[in-house]
């Protein structure tokens, strides 16, 4: 795509504050191009539950997103049986991952330049009887690609995960050296792609207690953590470890790094969520679109009572903006490239 830059915005579990969080979203003016992917019915309902006057105009590829305050673009998205806030329905499942299919494909399309997410409810969707283990697998799955990165960020951290939604009980067979050198490989590639840092210095966290303690807790880090980390520093990576993940999160080392590779989800995101929670973003690395979420879950207490907070939203958006543009620049920077090769070529 050409021109500025529009993010889809899917609205989540119909029961949560995502829909509300795109409402307050519209209520003041904008620069950035949003357009939201949900059920228009469920919006107008929840914006009439909460007093707020957002006027909602149905969108269709090619139109300008609308930024005005009170103003709010809308892709609507059949399918959603119920609207009532704070109470969950499986039957809204298959519109939820509706919603996720046209934003995605939309990107995929040239129609949007990147998509944010607002919560799913994981738990609902597969009591509807459709597996479901999050946004990034499902996602990975659709864009057709072999291995995707989870890293949630703030300002001033960024961890990625090398194991995402899995028990704890399968995490260790799970970390194999195909799969560490696929996920470092992607964050160290996307951390150069989309926030332009030329080298990337990675602290990667053990997998064990003061990271093995050199085999006594667990020899992980000597079998495929260690021998891994050292091929991959041949190729240039700069990757720091494998450290003691009680000892890693800390300024000794983080103040020198530009993201921290943890072994698996309640490893890493703990900390960030602790450092950050509420003004972080979920960002995707290793696809072929641009996406990222808020840090929060669904808050079903919070939903249809005005006091859910839309920081996070704004992170998401404001990030996936930068990435989007970064990733504008790439792709104008490699078809400049090309057409200079074709005319030596031709020459």
């Amino acid at each position: 795509m050409t021109g500025p830059v529009i993010l889809a915005l899917t609205a989540g579990e119909p029961a949560g504050i995502g829909p509300e969080l795109c409402l307050q979203f519209a209520v003041e003016k904008r620069d950035i191009g949003v357009v939201v992917v949900a059920s228009q019915p469920l919006l107008e309902a929840r914006a009439k539950l909460l007093g707020l006057n957002v006027t909602l105009h149905p969108w269709q590829p090619g139109m300008a997103p609308k930024t005005g305050a009170g103003e709010l673009s809308v892709w609507h998205v059949e399918g959603c049986a119920s609207l009532m806030a704070g109470k969950l329905d499986a039957a809204n499942s298959r519109y939820v991952l509706e919603t996720l299919t046209v934003a995605a494909k939309g990107c995929l399309e040239g129609r949007f330049d990147g998509m944010v997410t607002a919560p799913v409810h994981k738990g609902i969707i597969n009591d509807a009887g459709i597996e479901f283990s999050g946004h990034t697998e499902f996602l990975q799955e659709l864009c057709a690609v072999e291995r995707v990165v989870m890293m949630l960020a703030t300002e001033e951290l960024r961890v990625a995960l090398v194991t995402t939604h899995l028990p704890l009980k399968d995490v260790p067979a799970a970390i194999t050296p195909e799969r560490l050198t696929q996920v470092a490989t992607i964050l160290n590639a996307d951390l150069k792609k989309f926030f332009g840092i030329e080298r990337p210095r990675i602290l990667v966290a053990g997998l064990n207690p003061h990271a093995g303690e050199g085999g006594h807790l667990g020899r992980e880090e000597i079998e495929v953590i260690e021998p891994t980390l050292e091929k991959l520093r041949t190729n240039g990576m700069q990757l720091m470890g494998p450290l003691p993940a009680d000892t890693l999160f800390t300024p000794h080392w983080l103040d020198d790094a530009d993201a921290a590779l943890a072994m698996y989800h309640d490893q890493g995101l703990p900390v960030l969520k602790f450092q950050g929670f509420g003004r972080a973003v979920n960002i995707t690395l290793g696809l072929p679109i641009v996406r990222t979420s808020v840090d929060h879950g669904t808050a079903l207490d919070l939903a249809g009572t005005g006091k859910a907070d839309a920081g996070s939203l704004h992170t998401a958006i404001r990030v996936g903006e930068q990435m989007a543009l970064s990733l504008k620049a790439a792709n104008h920077e490699a078809c400049n490239h090309r057409k200079a090769l074709n005319k030596e070529n031709s020459e």
